[in-house]
C-alpha cells in the first residue's frame, strides 16, 4: 500500500498558486542487505550471503556496461542508461578563441562560444515490462497516511487549526514548487533528459 500525504501550491503569482498535491510518504528504504534477507525469506534455496553477493556484482557489472555506452535492461523493472546533460555551445568553431566543442565535461564561462559539450553526466531509469506507467497505474494501492486523513477531515468539518510543523492554514506543508512538484519526501517523478520507448 502506496500512503499519500498532501503539500499546497504557496508560490505567489503561480499559476498553480493554491493548489493540493499529494506526494508518496516512503517508509523506510531498503539496501542491497535489507534486499538479499527479503529475498531469502521468499524461499528461495538460495542464502542471504550468496544472494548479496550476487546483487552486488549485478549493480557493478550495471555500472560498468551503463558507462560504455550500453543500457541494461532488467526485465519487468527498468532499463538504466548514462544520458547526459550540455552546455548549449553556440558555435562547433570559435575562430577567435581556436577553440573547437569537445567531448568533454565541464563547466564553459558565460563568454565561451564552444568547449565542453556535456555539463555532467546522469543515469536515467525507465520502467519497462511489468513495470510501466500503466501497469503500476493498475496494480498500486493509495491511501492516505493519518495526518493527511485528519487534515481532509478538519476542511470537511470546517475547522482552520492548522496543526504545527510550519503548515499551512489549510493544515498542508507548504510547496514552494510553481509546478507542485515539490523538494520533499514524494516530489515530482519529472527527472528530465530523453526518454527510451516502453519496451514489453
Amino acid at each position: 500500500m502506496i500512503e499519500l500525504y498532501l503539500t499546497q501550491n504557496n508560490v505567489p503569482n503561480s499559476p498553480t498558486f493554491g493548489k493540493y498535491y499529494p506526494r508518496v510518504s516512503y517508509k523506510e528504504t531498503l539496501n542491497i542487505h535489507d534486499m538479499a534477507v527479503h529475498m531469502a525469506e521468499h524461499n528461495t534455496p538460495f542464502s542471504e550471503g550468496t544472494i548479496e553477493g550476487i546483487l552486488r556484482d549485478f549493480v557493478k557489472c550495471t555500472r560498468e556496461q551503463t558507462l560504455m555506452g550500453n543500457t541494461v535492461k532488467v526485465d519487468n523493472l527498468a532499463i538504466f542508461k548514462v544520458s547526459c546533460i550540455g552546455n548549449g555551445c553556440t558555435k562547433l568553431y570559435d575562430a577567435d578563441a581556436d577553440k573547437t566543442i569537445s567531448a568533454s565535461i565541464g563547466v564553459m564561462k558565460k563568454t565561451d562560444k564552444t568547449g565542453p559539450a556535456v555539463e555532467s553526466l546522469k543515469l536515467l531509469a525507465q520502467a519497462t515490462g511489468d513495470y510501466t506507467r500503466e501497469e503500476l497505474n493498475k496494480d498500486g494501492r493509495l491511501s492516505w497516511t493519518d495526518k493527511a486523513a485528519d487534515q481532509i477531515a478538519a476542511a470537511k468539518g470546517g475547522s482552520t487549526n492548522a496543526p504545527s510543523g510550519g503548515l499551512t492554514p489549510n493544515g498542508l506543508t507548504p510547496d514552494p514548487s510553481p509546478t507542485g512538484e515539490g523538494n520533499g519526501n514524494g516530489g515530482g517523478n519529472n527527472g528530465g533528459g530523453d526518454d527510451i520507448p516502453n519496451e514489453n
